[in-house]
């Protein structure tokens, strides 16, 4: 026979087990998802530092080629400036020569032209020039020597026109018997194409 208790004594309640809840695995869900996110992120802001500490090393290289390329452009430019000034003082002293030069042909014609338009018997015994006025002094022994002497330097067409005579006096030479002619004669030296 089977006996059958109905009433129950004192049993202990079983213990429930938790069941597992959708809350409790949707929460572990949100949590790896969270850390996820977290540890994504730390990625990025790690990969984020290192790519600007490689860009900063980069332009820090950069800086210093930068820098010394100007020091090196620096001293080539100071050279240059160097050769500049002596090329412009070179030049400065090539112009000088070449006016010096082209000045030099005026007194040299004009002397020429004097030597040329020099008759016989008259002497010079002095010149004198100021700007392009010539005071010429001479001796000759007879007045034609002086028209002579005059007429020549007009004609020559390195003096202007007219050539005057300033003064001409009779000189006595001392043991002789023969009278000088001193002179003084104002020419104006202009030559042709000026």
């Amino acid at each position: 026979m089977i006996r059958i208790n109905l009433l129950s004594p004192d049993r202990e309640k079983p213990k429930r087990r938790k069941a597992v809840s959708s809350f409790d695995v949707s929460g572990q869900k949100v949590t790896v998802a969270c850390t996820l996110i977290l540890a994504v992120a730390a990625l990025g802001v790690a990969w984020w530092y290192w790519s600007l500490q490689q860009e900063s090393t980069r332009l820090t290289e950069l800086l210093v080629n930068a820098q010394q390329e100007s020091q090196r452009l620096r001293s080539t430019i100071l050279e240059v400036q160097k050769f500049e000034n002596q090329r412009a003082q070179l030049q400065q002293r090539v112009s000088l020569i070449e006016q010096l030069r082209r000045g030099q042909s005026g007194p040299v014609h004009m002397l020429d032209e004097i030597s040329r338009g020099l008759p016989e018997q008259l002497w010079l015994t002095q010149l004198d020039q100021k700007g392009s006025d010539l005071t010429i002094e001479g001796r000759c022994i007879a007045l034609t020597s002086l028209s002579d002497f005059v007429g020549n330097l007009e004609r020559s067409g390195w003096f202007a026109r007219p050539v005057e005579i300033l003064d001409s006096q009779l000189d006595q030479v001392q043991g002789a018997e023969t009278t000088l002619i001193r002179f003084t004669i104002k020419a104006r030296f202009a030559p042709p194409g000026a």
